[in-house]
């Protein structure tokens, strides 16, 4: 089962619940519900007549706030209800705090199906941009479809100068990581009153494979595989992170305890960064909404 719950996940890891407005239980069962059907749909009937369909806005995949997206895995969008996306290249397609969206649907989709997080803006409230959750699954090799739907309760709007500082922390503990090794910047990285753990903002690193590294103020964690570990919605959060940090560096979202407000769960904004093609780190800011 892809969704798990927020009573799941604080069993697994002894962590606090999240606030209610952080998890879409019931929405989410819907979207995954939407887009699988649309992929059936595609498989029955073929490519031709399913993204016909899927590009019509008085179609049967577009049902409220949810319509279905095609792309190919090269990141071109080959179906959808707004027909001036239809053929145009959105592989480096970011929002609006420089998340590589459209390559983390690829990311997920190759893996079958999953969630990601990202802002969009939303059509029912002014084309504001929103934070929300996105769902996608392969069709085939060739292709995958997926849809979203708005959290718009939960605010993902940070400071940019936070965002920079973010980032140049991040970069410097990857400095340190390669002109010290890995064991020595692992040993700092981990001591909650070290060098690298400034207030509320840390360093975490893991290895291509799930391990945990670093995790300073989850101490217990290090040494285990989270390869499988996911946030209230069901985002693969490790995953995402370590697909993100295979492309060099990049921003993702996830829901994770934030030590500042004793271990209760926020919406977190993470910069990782690759530091030698077998381990990667980063940190992160949370929203204060």
């Amino acid at each position: 089962m892809i969704f798990v719950s927020p009573a799941t996940l604080a069993e697994d890891e002894s962590i606090s619940m999240a606030d209610p407005s952080l998890c879409a239980a019931a929405d989410v069962t819907e979207l995954v519900t939407f887009v699988r059907s649309a992929v059936a749909y595609a498989q029955d009937n073929g490519s031709e007549l399913a993204l016909k369909e899927f590009s019509n806005k008085t179609g049967s995949f577009v049902d409220g706030d949810l319509y279905i997206y095609a792309y190919d895995f090269n990141g071109t969008n080959v179906g959808h209800p707004f027909k001036d996306w239809i053929g145009k290249d959105k592989l480096n397609e970011t929002d609006s705090n420089g998340v590589l969206y459209i390559r983390d649907l690829i990311d997920v989709s190759r893996d079958g199906e999953g969630f990601t997080y990202f802002i969009f803006p939303n059509p029912a409230h002014d084309n504001r941009d929103e934070f929300k959750i996105g769902y996608a699954m392969k069709v085939d090799d060739d292709w995958w479809l997926g849809s979203g739907l708005y959290l718009s309760d939960i605010s993902a709007s940070f400071d940019q100068a936070e965002k920079e500082d973010l980032v140049a922390f991040v970069e410097e503990a990857r400095q340190f990581a390669r002109e010290n090794g890995r064991e020595m910047s692992l040993e700092v990285f981990n001591d909650p009153a070290g060098d690298f753990t400034r207030g509320g903002r840390y360093i975490f690193a893991y290895d291509y494979e799930g391990m945990t590294l670093a995790l300073p103020h989850q101490p217990e964690l290090v040494g285990t595989s989270r390869i499988d570990a996911q946030d209230v919605n069901g985002v693969d959060f490790i995953q995402r992170a370590i697909d993100t940090a295979k492309m060099g560096s990049g921003f993702l979202y996830y829901v994770y305890p934030d030590t500042s407000r004793d271990m209760n769960q926020a919406l977190k904004f993470s910069y990782v960064v690759d530091v030698d093609g077998t381990w990667f780190l980063g940190s992160g800011i949370y929203s204060q909404v």
